[in-house]
């Protein structure tokens, strides 16, 4: 609700995911876009080597270690600095921090500008720290990344497991429906290390000992396949490598893993039996199974508990691992991943890489790009293979870094970093360059949701000040380096993307302004996208699921009498991180 160019409050609309519902951000957590700390226009680094000493930070005033500038100065300086590293240490000397917290189009370009300005494959983004294992795992085990089914889908559920997630405080959305589920009669079974506010209303609360979800989820695939409680049909027809499978489960009766996993023997058969031989059951995920060194191998027992039992491709049934930035879906699918292209496809394929070469009109690096952690280490070792220089446009890794001290100290020491934001972070404190960005209401664009569902922002603010829209920085950034970019319009870059990204296969711009949101893989122009997916096979060259065994390990930091504690991650509905 806007009036004079600033908006007063928020409402929720009928939209596919919300139906009028939001959380507390969404409804009041508006008042940071007219915040008179927003970054109005273009700043430069007063004195370069300030950065570089602590004695001379004021992080009372850090705005004193900065001076305005003009859009031609700022843009002119961050392409140069840029170009100078490239010239006298190659393209893998950069590298490039983008959003999930943007749209699809800024994700695309900024990855665009990175590969072919850059020239390397050094881009990445939060998905590193929150479900890179996850993915690691559907890719390997169905072929694609993103939810078989959306979270509305517990409707139609018999069983609901929600493991390692806190969805009344990270997705609060989501979770009005898991809890109207529960009270309509649904079996909801809640399995976590911690207790939580979703315990009220689960009938069944398996509070496991941390670190040891293969031991439990292991033992539940031991009861199904050793009472036939598997689908015989389903499994012969669309998986392969249950043999391997059945042979390793024999080690994890539900006796021998209770000791381990701290739950009763009776209750896994029970949460076992009622999981497999339920109608439809659903399995929802969050960081609490992805942040684990173990991440991966949780990831692959849920994914074979699905399979096993055909709890996949039905009304009710499908596996989603719960996405927490509101386009850390989009901006994975966009390419925003140092290994993969858009849609997932390997830059080391030189029969991919020829083809967004011809799109693209540059040559492209055959050798997968540093990750975020990476990225980090090689600024610190410096030398031959070290990173310089590097482009962060919205995240702000020296506030989220899993070791803030450790990012800190590596921002500092690049000879060039250019911050694209919207507030000067933690992060944009150490920069040469700092751009002033767009807030998600000043900004056309595109987003795709959790449930696979790609939405149409539309702009209803001005930008304050000299601030412009990240998708024009890119471009401008990117004509700096020399690449010949003329887009008008996001609508533009998205009709690029949908030229080179199956998944958004008869999505256009005009549809989406006409339905609001199409969801993906969408079969034709005239009809709705399957919300449900995997009906008759998987995007694997077999069109079958690979079942992969999962083996226990110890824990990366085992307690003892003098660390006595276990760390676990989570974030708080309040708070971002």
């Amino acid at each position: 609700q806007i009036k004079d160019d600033a908006l007063l409050y928020v409402d929720g609309r009928d939209g596919p995911a919300n139906e009028n519902r939001l959380c507390v951000k969404g409804r009041f957590g508006f008042d940071y876009v007219s915040h008179p700390h927003r970054l109005t226009e273009p700043l430069i680094r007063k004195d370069a080597i300030a950065k570089h000493q602590d004695d001379t930070v004021d992080p009372a005033n850090p705005w004193t270690h900065f001076r305005a500038a003009t859009w031609d100065e700022a843009l002119a300086r961050a392409a140069q600095g840029f170009m100078r590293v490239r010239a006298a240490h190659g393209g893998s000397a950069l590298a490039g921090f983008g959003s999930a917290k943007g749209s699809n189009e800024e994700a695309y370009l900024f990855q665009k500008l990175v590969r072919t300005g850059f020239g390397t494959n050094n881009v990445d983004h939060c998905t590193r720290l929150c479900h890179a294992s996850s993915v690691a795992a559907l890719m390997e085990g169905i072929g694609s990344a993103a939810v078989t089914a959306p979270f509305t889908a517990c409707r139609d559920s018999e069983v609901i497991i929600v493991i390692g997630a806190n969805p009344t405080e990270n997705h609060p959305v989501a979770a009005t429906f898991f809890k109207q589920a529960a009270k309509r009669g649904a079996k909801l079974i809640v399995m976590d290390p911690r207790g939580q506010a979703l315990k009220r209303h689960a009938t069944h609360m398996l509070e496991f000992k941390p670190n040891k979800d293969v031991a439990l989820l292991n033992a539940m695939l031991n009861v199904i396949v050793t009472e036939g409680l598997h689908d015989r049909q389903y499994v012969q027809a669309f998986t392969e490598n249950f043999a391997a499978l059945t042979r390793h489960l024999a080690d994890f009766s539900p006796e021998k893993m209770a000791p381990v996993c701290g739950i009763p023997a009776s209750t896994i058969r029970e949460v076992a039996r009622l999981y497999a031989r339920s109608k439809a059951s659903i399995i929802f995920w969050g960081m609490g199974i992805s942040q684990s060194i173990h991440g991966t191998d949780n990831a692959r027992c849920l994914i074979a508990l699905a399979l096993v039992t055909g709890q996949l491709g039905r009304p009710g049934t499908g596996l989603h691992p719960l996405r927490g930035q509101n386009n850390v879906q989009g901006a994975s699918d966009a390419g925003l991943i140092p290994m993969v292209f858009p849609d997932y496809r390997s830059v080391e394929d030189a029969e991919i890489r020829a083809g967004f070469e011809k799109l693209w009109g540059a040559k492209l690096d055959p050798k997968r790009g540093l990750t975020v952690v990476e990225i980090v280490n090689a600024i610190l070792a410096g030398g031959a293979g070290g990173v310089r220089a590097m482009y962060i446009m919205g995240e702000n890794p020296a506030m989220s870094d899993p070791d803030a001290n450790h990012a800190r100290q590596a921002l500092a020491k690049l000879e060039h970093l250019v911050v694209q934001d919207i507030f000067l972070t933690e992060t944009a404190f150490h920069a040469d360059v700092i751009l002033p960005a767009s807030a998600w209401p000043e900004k056309d664009g595109t987003v795709t949701n959790t449930n696979r569902q790609v939405q149409l922002g539309r702009r209803a603010l001005p930008c304050p000040g000299d601030a412009r829209p990240d998708w024009w920085i890119i471009q401008e950034m990117a004509r700096g380096l020399g690449l010949e970019w003329r887009y008008t319009h996001p609508r533009e870059v998205f009709a690029e993307m949908a030229s080179v990204m199956p998944s958004l296969a008869h999505i256009t711009w005009e549809r989406l302004e006409r339905e609001g949101f199409v969801t993906y893989p969408c079969p034709a122009p005239d009809r709705p996208g399957r919300d449900i997916v995997f009906a008759d096979g998987f995007p694997t060259p077999s069109r079958r699921a690979k079942l992969v065994p999962a083996h226990l390990s110890p824990p990366g930091e085992p307690t003892d009498a003098d660390y006595p504690m276990v760390l676990i991650t989570g974030r708080q509905l309040e708070h971002w991180h």
